[in-house]
């Protein structure tokens, strides 16, 4: 007999925080995998086939970029 009414922008308003959430988490996880990055030595970053250079220039990647797709 009574339906709930709610605004549109109610109902698209939490899948929109849930992406966003998901955004901030995955900013946060890949940071965290750059900084690890920075802390290899040289003979670990070798066997990655990095050079410590290449390990510094992604540890100091904005935290928005974000690599496309893992």
């Amino acid at each position: 007999m009574f339906a709930a009414h709610y605004p549109t922008s109610t109902r698209t308003a939490v899948p929109h925080r849930i992406s966003l959430l998901s955004l901030i988490a995955r900013m946060i996880r890949v940071r965290s995998e750059r900084i690890a990055l920075s802390k290899l030595d040289r003979a670990a970053l070798a066997d990655l086939g990095l050079t410590h250079d290449e390990a510094l220039k992604e540890a100091n990647r904005p935290l928005w970029d974000l690599p496309n797709a893992r």
